[in-house]
């Protein structure tokens, strides 16, 4: 077979309507099904053939779009920053519930429940949709952006909404006004687009496709929408989806399948198959059964991480959108025993898929693909180079005010995430944390440490004795000990795991725990401060 890519850039934003939000309420896929653009090829073959409708009846039409053992139209996923097609992540992957990519922690810990069940995780959580990546060897997370736009309906003759009113005859409503929201991929994004088919067909699915670098996709296409333009269009013979040979993912612990594409069963009765919610880590019969037949034995399932989901789709033709069916969803995995494999038998899986609507790009899977149990995870790289520079003193100081802003704010979830570590313990009295939160609060106005290093230096001895035996964080450290280390050096920043991520740029002006601006405005001292007092007030509540 051969293999067509292209990049469809979307210059206006795309309407690709699921079955999500209200009645009210369009809100488009993540990604291009493939059967938008099966529909968007077929009209480019229509207005070449100067047809009025497709002769079903027709062998080459057949073949082309109706036919999933000669063509196949995939799902059009996001395009890395590295331009590689992403893929939906597997529902196997976890993380801890606590831990998300943000700026303070761009970096996170994900495990695959698939290759081992650790218990490492005390409350464990699915990372979320989305798109994924491997560059420079770790994993990136994708996610689209998306636009927003509210609209009413209208009067077509008269151009505007006319008042609601009731048909004195008819009693019937009469009237256009009502308000919707469409919630589409916004414009400006790059994704790829894989079509498989026969050799036979590959030029003239190429020529189709080179006659005209804009490609009209999705609905609402006289209202703004579905603007896209072609870009880098190849052939290639051979092509990996998951850019690991075949014959790396033969000898493994397990068989494992993994859907990169929602997938549409029928049982032996002809009725849909999905998982039930209460029926967690099942695999559907159904599944099983067909891959009897690729395999010549019956897989033995040992678990699953999936989910379901509704599809349909819309036909021009009848102007009606299409049934809504139940399917697995993309990301689902499923993990039977281990099966001897060959090269061939996985080919053939991969390259014929499972399940109905393939040549939509339905049914598409992998098999033996993942086999990390746990690894890293990223969010995408977002430094610019190019940074607009502020030519006017009214923008810097905008600019400036914004970024210490953005600090203050990474300041005070550091903060916050301070307090979810073990606070302090042992027999120290109410009166004594009183009284360091009073002097304190005292220093905060002028950020003076030296006058809470004052009040332990001239503890009693009592006193003394009760600061140094409590203790305080995961290591049990000395109270008095560690409120000297953070009193006496402030501008070490010790509290925080990686003081060196909280930089701040807004355009070309920066800001840090370290610069002129937060010794000035005594950053360090006020931040410890604060410190000391949050974490003297849950002593003291916990004591109560």
């Amino acid at each position: 077979m051969k293999i067509i890519t292209f990049s469809l850039h979307t210059q206006q934003p795309l309407l690709a309507t699921s079955f999500q939000g209200d009645p009210n309420s369009d809100v488009s896929y993540s990604f291009i099904p493939g059967s938008m653009i099966r529909g968007a090829i077929i009209g480019r073959y229509m207005k070449q053939h100067q047809l009025s409708e497709l002769d079903l009846s027709n062998d080459a039409v057949k073949h082309l779009f109706f036919d999933a053992k000669s063509t196949r139209y995939l799902n059009a996923y996001l395009l890395s920053q590295k331009k590689r097609r992403t893929l939906p992540v597997p529902r196997s992957w976890f993380k801890d519930k606590d831990a998300e990519l943000r700026d303070e922690s761009p970096e996170i810990r994900v495990y695959d429940f698939s290759v081992n069940r650790t218990d490492e995780l005390e409350t464990s959580k699915f990372v979320g949709e989305g798109f994924w990546t491997e560059e420079g060897g770790c994993v990136r997370f994708y996610k689209e952006k998306r636009r927003i736009n509210i609209h009413n309906q209208r009067d077509r003759k008269q151009g505007r909404s006319t008042p609601i009113k009731r048909d004195p005859q008819t009693k019937q409503l009469k009237g256009e006004g009502e308000i919707f929201r469409y919630e589409a991929i916004d414009a400006g994004q790059r994704f790829q687009a894989v079509i498989l088919c026969q050799e036979a067909d590959a030029d003239f699915l190429k020529k189709l496709l080179y006659k005209s670098e804009d490609f009209w996709l999705g609905g609402s296409q006289s209202a703004g929408y579905g603007h896209t333009k072609i870009s880098d269009l190849n052939c290639h013979d051979t092509w990996d989806e998951v850019s690991i040979p075949i014959e790396d993912r033969i000898d493994r612990d397990s068989f494992t399948i993994t859907l990169l594409s929602d997938m549409i069963l029928r049982d032996e009765w002809g009725q849909y198959t999905v998982i039930p919610p209460s029926a967690q880590h099942q695999v559907p019969v159904p599944l099983i059964e067909e891959l009897k037949k690729f395999l010549g034995v019956e897989p033995q399932p040992k678990i699953s991480f999936t989910t379901n989901t509704l599809v349909g789709g819309f036909n021009r033709k009848w102007g009606l959108p299409l049934p809504q069916v139940p399917a697995l969803a993309a990301g689902s995995v499923f993990v039977f025993e281990n099966i001897s494999l060959n090269l061939e038998q996985i080919q053939q899986l991969e390259t014929q898929g499972i399940g109905e609507r393939r040549v939509e790009g339905f049914g598409r899977i992998i098999v033996n693909w993942l086999e990390e149990s746990y690894f890293c995870a990223k969010q995408p790289d977002t430094t610019r180079n190019n940074q607009p520079t502020l030519k006017q003193e009214v923008s810097r100081t905008l600019a400036a005010e914004m970024a210490e802003r953005l600090l203050h704010q990474k300041l005070e979830i550091a903060l916050q995430k301070q307090m979810g570590y073990p606070g302090i313990e042992g027999e120290i009295k109410n009166s004594q944390l009183s009284r360091l939160l009073l002097v304190a609060r005292q220093a905060l106005t002028t950020g003076d440490c030296d006058l809470v290093l004052s009040l332990l230096d001239n503890l009693p001895d009592n006193a003394r004795g009760q600061f140094e035996r409590a203790k305080i964080g995961e290591n049990k450290d000395s109270l008095k000990q560690k409120l000297d280390e953070w009193l006496r050096d402030p501008m070490s920043w010790s509290w925080i795991s990686n003081p060196q991520d909280l930089t701040v740029k807004v355009a070309e002006i920066e800001r840090s725990i370290t610069d002129e601006f937060a010794i000035q405005n005594k950053l360090a001292e006020k931040y410890t401060l604060r410190l000391i007092m949050a974490v003297t007030k849950k002593a003291m509540k916990e004591k109560i």
